[in-house]
C-alpha cells in the first residue's frame, strides 16, 4: 500500500518573508538587503509555502505591463519564484503558481506574465504560460524567455 503525502498549501505571506530564500536560489551575489531592496512596489503580493518559521516556496507579483504584447488591458508580472533546492520536484512550485494565479485574478489581472529562466519554462508551460518575446541571456543570471498566461474573469 503506497500512502500520498500532500504537500502543504500555499498561502498568502508577507513579501518580506520571501526574501531570505530567493536570494539563496535566484539572487546569492546579492545582499538580502539588496533583494528586499526591490520590493517597493505598493500593490506587491506575495504567497509561500511556509514549513515553521521558513519559506519551501514562493512567488511575487505585482501589477506590471509586460514589454511585449500579450493582450489583456489589466496585466501583472510573476517575478521571485523559488523553491529551495531541497524540496524540488513535490509540486510545490506549481502549487504557489497556481495559488498566486487564482490570487491577482481575483484582483483584476486577465494576464501574466513573467521573465522565466530556461530550466523552468517546463513549469510555466504546464500552467498555460506561452512564450511571447525572443530568448535572451542575462550576464549575471543565465538565459530567459518571456512568457505570458491569459486569465479567466472571476465569476
Amino acid at each position: 500500500m503506497t500512502l500520498l503525502v500532500s504537500s502543504p498549501a500555499a498561502v498568502l505571506v508577507d513579501p518580506a518573508t520571501t526574501v531570505t530564500l530567493r536570494r539563496q536560489v535566484l539572487r546569492p551575489r546579492e545582499t538580502e538587503a539588496e533583494v528586499a531592496a526591490a520590493m517597493t512596489h505598493p500593490r506587491l503580493l506575495a504567497v509561500g509555502v511556509p514549513d515553521g518559521d521558513r519559506l519551501l516556496a514562493c512567488a511575487l507579483a505585482q501589477p506590471e505591463p509586460c514589454p511585449d504584447p500579450v493582450g489583456g488591458g489589466s496585466p501583472w508580472r510573476l517575478r521571485g519564484m523559488a523553491t529551495d533546492p531541497d524540496h524540488r520536484g513535490r509540486g510545490l512550485g506549481a502549487s504557489v503558481l497556481a495559488r498566486l494565479l487564482d490570487e491577482v485574478a481575483a484582483r483584476g489581472a486577465d494576464v501574466v506574465w513573467c521573465n522565466a529562466r530556461t530550466p523552468a519554462v517546463g513549469l510555466y508551460s504546464r500552467a498555460g504560460f506561452v512564450v511571447v518575446g525572443e530568448p535572451w541571456a542575462d550576464p549575471v543570471v543565465g538565459p530567459h524567455v518571456r512568457m505570458a498566461v491569459s486569465l479567466p474573469r472571476p465569476g
